[in-house]
């Protein structure tokens, strides 16, 4: 099995953020990668063959929970070059999106057709009694509030996703007694340097 390595992080454009789709399968590869499987990967850091095969390592089913324990210094550098970076590729993306979002898009391509629908829903007569239907109205949703209602969503889903591994991390490496967020600022503090 090969080992995992980390994920770069695309080119950000205000293009990328609001291609849902391209931005969303980033974030899908990303994880896969890296936290989907990282039993996997955790498994490969092992050296299994140090002294030789040993056929009578197969006749008996390993049951034990969390499996060999894997050299602190092999699970800190797949921490410091694979995982870690990583996280920060994802937490770059979605920061960069964020602040698309909050920012003005003058080249929304509905702009014009939302800007309309605001003033026909001003001069818009209600008459429940006549038409109980008639106070339906959707706005369309500018994909600014799109984009954000996603980086939220995404954000989500990074917090239990990064949880849930260092949590497996932690299981099969000794060592890490800290959460998640004090490690990976630890480790952004030690890249600084």
């Amino acid at each position: 099995m090969s080992r995992a390595t980390s994920t770069s992080a695309p080119t950000l454009t205000p293009q990328f953020c609001f291609d849902e789709r391209v931005m969303r399968d980033f974030l899908r590869v990303s994880r896969s990668t890296i936290d989907d499987s990282i039993t996997q990967n955790l498994n490969a850091l092992i050296t299994p063959a140090r002294k030789g095969f040993d056929p009578s390592s197969t006749a008996v089913r390993q049951t034990d929970k969390l499996g060999k324990p894997i050299d602190p210094i092999v699970c800190q550098s797949f921490r410091d070059n694979v995982l870690f970076p990583s996280w920060q590729a994802r937490s770059d993306v979605l920061n960069y999106c964020a602040g698309v979002a909050t920012s003005p898009d003058p080249e929304d391509p509905d702009l014009i057709l939302r800007q309309i629908e605001s003033a026909k829903d001003r001069e818009r007569v209600i008459n429940e009694r006549l038409d109980p239907y008639s106070a339906r109205f959707f706005p369309q949703e500018a994909r600014t509030e799109s984009l954000a209602n996603l980086v939220r969503n995404q954000r989500t889903v990074e917090e239990i996703i990064r949880a849930r591994t260092w949590s497996m991390i932690s299981e099969r490496c000794s060592g890490p007694s800290s959460n998640w967020e004090e490690a990976l600022n630890s480790w952004r503090e030690r890249q600084q340097r």
